[in-house]
């Protein structure tokens, strides 16, 4: 007997069940290689068995033959084929061969100075073939693209690629590929509906970690409008918990029946999230491509130029004059460049969009169970498009049938590949602002570290004319012209000789056409610069070189024969040294 008192108690053990967690992996966990299809089982090694310390009496061994091991699953042209079924669904794993590696050399320009391009440098990403001898694949992932070259699976081959079309707001880029080589043996994707929440899905790619094709899975989690992080814009989108990593975009993601329902696009980063990736649905991607296969080139989304508020609150619907059965939007402000503005007005109340009901929250009817945004309805729509408005003014109810085009911002969220716009002009560089030029010259950040007059414009304001921009002083390139005035940086030029600035290219022209005896700009927060025609060429330091030109001592312009690579002509404005990009030439 012990000393403890305590007895050992001898016998059989008590039989416990065992709960297995659906988020693992199952004893008989079977992983298949992409070349050969290796299964390795990762069963429990049989010597920890051996090992184990038993009491009572030895469990009975069947007397029976060892169960045989299970039989992989067929190989159907090199692909994996029908899964074994579960609960009577038969899921289908999708042919990969569709699937390509999209390799892309990029040369972005310089917006700080916009006379020059970076560095180019190359990436990698995911795209596959659809029908038409095409590939779909993200925009950003062939963004201010010098060349993109394509490799199918297995291959060790990379075919020179064509872009198409590029659809900023929706991050979807079109590409086809002249040789005959590439499209033997290569079946396109085919899509399918709106999947459902808890649908599973599968998302196929060529993220980082590895050089071959990666398949991780998942369910869809949640069906809304989305913020686009490319395109700056809010369209549908699915939110699933399958890894999307850096070099995933760009890539299909299937349903069980070996459809594509989706494009792989972004990733949520939060120390508070994991696993939280986002999905191009297929009506967005069917909208971009017979947006292109209608027009011959992408021409966007539509959007009404309108900025609304809720009316969830009794009181002001009361004050608005609507009844107890009447729902929508309160219009706050009205785009004045948009052609909705000739017919609504704000305080307009939005009741309906081509005979959809509009909650007081501004959200419609989805599916079943399931409510969202009623800018749905107008993404459904293409450019040039009329839709049938309800509105409610004045205690009476109004109907207007309204051409849809695209929505322009006073400062544009994204470039779309084109160079930028500058002058010079006795040292002083002129360009325009748009998001990436915030980003380019005050990092990630610049939401918080751009000055507030540009961010007020960006978050708030409303051009005024369809070609109206937002020209500001970028940088002064120092020269003796212009000492004193060293310290201004991205500040807004209001007028020239007291005429307004609508754009660069109207201050280019007062400039190049002026006949004062100074040139005078007014810029905000009251300042003015002044420059004497008195000041010719000879007062400034200009140096020439065989390949290098140089204006007040500062490198404008580096002659080379790079792709995208623009001229720049270092001209004589009345005397004064100057430069302009080719979009600004007369």
């Amino acid at each position: 007997m012990a000393s403890d008192g305590k007895r050992k108690k001898r016998g059989r053990k008590s039989k416990t069940q065992t709960t297995l967690d659906p988020t693992t992996s199952t004893i008989n966990d079977e992983v298949f290689s992409v070349n050969n299809v290796e299964i390795v089982n990762s069963t429990t090694p049989t010597s920890a068995k051996k090992h184990e310390n038993r009491c009572g009496r030895p469990k009975k061994r069947p007397k029976h033959s060892p169960e045989k091991p299970e039989k992989p699953p067929p190989l159907i042209n090199g692909e994996i084929g029908v899964a074994p079924p579960v609960e009577g669904v038969t899921r289908v794993v999708p042919a990969m061969d569709a699937v390509v590696k999209v390799f892309c050399v990029h040369t972005e320009p310089n917006l700080s100075l916009p006379w020059q391009r970076k560095r180019q440098y190359s990436s990698s990403s995911s795209g596959f073939v659809i029908g038409g001898r095409r590939v779909l694949t993200n925009a950003h992932s062939v963004e201010h693209y010098t060349q993109v070259k394509l490799k199918k699976r297995g291959s060790d081959t990379k075919y020179l690629a064509t872009v198409l079309a590029i659809g900023t707001e929706c991050d979807i880029a079109l590409l086809t590929v002249n040789d005959d080589e590439f499209w033997e043996g290569v079946s396109p994707v085919e899509f399918g509906e709106l999947p459902s929440l808890q649908d599973a899905v599968t998302v196929v790619g060529y993220p980082i970690g590895g050089d071959t094709i990666s398949v991780t899975s998942g369910v869809v989690s949640r069906i809304e409008i989305l913020s686009y992080a490319h395109g700056s814009t809010e369209l549908l989108g699915l939110q699933i918990d399958a890894a999307i990593n850096s070099g995933n975009s760009g890539g299909p993601a299937f349903n069980d029946k070996g459809e594509c329902v989706g494009i792989a696009f972004q990733s949520l980063k939060h120390e508070d999230a994991e696993n939280i990736g986002y999905v191009i649905p297929t009506p967005v991607i069917k909208h971009f491509i017979q947006d292109y296969e209608k027009n011959g080139a992408y021409t966007g989304f539509p959007f009404l130029g309108i900025e609304w508020q809720k009316m969830e609150n009794p009181d002001m619907r009361v004050a608005m004059g609507m009844k107890s059965d009447q729902k929508g939007v309160r219009i706050r402000r009205i785009d004045p460049t948009a052609p909705e503005s000739e017919v609504l007005q704000p305080s307009d109340i939005i009741l309906s969009f081509d005979g959809v009901d509009i909650a007081n929250d501004g959200t419609v009817p989805f599916r079943h169970g399931e409510r969202i945004g009623f800018s749905y309805l107008i993404s459904q729509k293409y450019t040039g498009d009329n839709a049938m408005i309800k509105v409610l003014r004045n205690s009476k109810t109004l109907e207007f049938d309204i051409k849809l085009s695209t929505h322009r911002r006073l400062i544009p969220p994204h470039v779309k590949g084109k160079p930028p716009s500058y002058y010079i002009i006795a040292g002083f560089v002129f360009t325009t602002v748009s998001v990436p030029y915030l980003r380019s010259e005050y990092g990630k950040e610049y939401e918080f570290e751009a000055p507030v007059k540009l961010l007020d414009k960006l978050l708030h304001s409303m051009p005024q004319s369809p070609d109206e921009q937002i020209v500001v002083v970028s940088q002064v390139l120092v020269a003796d012209i212009n000492i004193g005035y060293e310290d201004i940086v991205n500040t807004q030029v209001v007028a020239f000789n007291g005429k307004p600035v609508k754009n660069l290219k109207s201050l280019a022209n007062m400039v190049e056409n002026f006949d004062d005896e100074f040139l005078k700009f007014d810029l905000e927060y009251d300042q003015v610069l002044s420059l004497s025609l008195s000041l010719s060429l000879s007062h400034t330091h200009t140096h020439t070189h065989t390949h290098t030109q140089r204006v007040f001592g500062s490198i404008v312009v580096l002659r080379t024969k790079t792709a995208k690579e623009a001229t720049v002509d270092i001209l004589t404005t009345h005397g004064i040294p100057s430069a302009i990009s080719d979009d600004l030439k007369p």
